[in-house]
C-alpha cells in the first residue's frame, strides 16, 4: 500500500510542478509550486527505494512530504499565508524520516 501511496504522491508532484511552471498567478505562487513538486517526488521515490527495508521511515517520508508540500500548494491557490507556518512540521518529518533510516541502514 505504501507503494501506492508513493507512486501517487509523485504524481501529484509532477502536476503540481507543471502547474507552476504553465499556470501559476505569479512567481511566489510558481516557486510554492515548484518546491512542493520537488520535495514530494524525491521523497516519493525514496519512499518506494527504502519500503523494503524500512518501512517506518519510507511512511514517515511520505506524510512529511504531504505535508510539506500540501501547504505549498495551499497558499499557491490562494489558502492564507498562516499555512507557511505549518510546512516546517513537514519538514522535520523529513529529517526524521532520512535519520531513522541512517539509523536502521547503521544498525544493519
Amino acid at each position: 500500500m505504501i507503494g501506492v501511496f508513493a507512486a501517487i504522491s509523485a504524481a501529484v508532484a509532477v502536476a503540481a510542478g507543471a502547474f507552476g511552471a504553465h499556470g501559476a498567478a505569479g512567481p511566489l505562487q510558481a516557486e510554492w509550486l515548484r518546491t512542493g513538486g520537488m520535495y514530494q517526488l524525491i521523497h516519493a521515490v525514496a519512499a518506494i527505494a527504502i519500503v523494503g527495508f524500512a518501512r517506518g521511515p519510507a511512511v514517515t517520508l511520505l506524510v512529511g512530504a504531504a505535508i510539506f508540500s500540501i501547504t505549498l500548494y495551499a497558499m499557491a491557490l490562494g489558502a492564507p499565508k498562516w499555512l507557511g507556518a505549518v510546512t516546517p512540521f513537514g519538514g522535520t518529518l523529513l529529517i526524521v524520516g532520512w535519520l531513522w533510516a541512517a539509523w536502521l541502514y547503521w544498525r544493519a
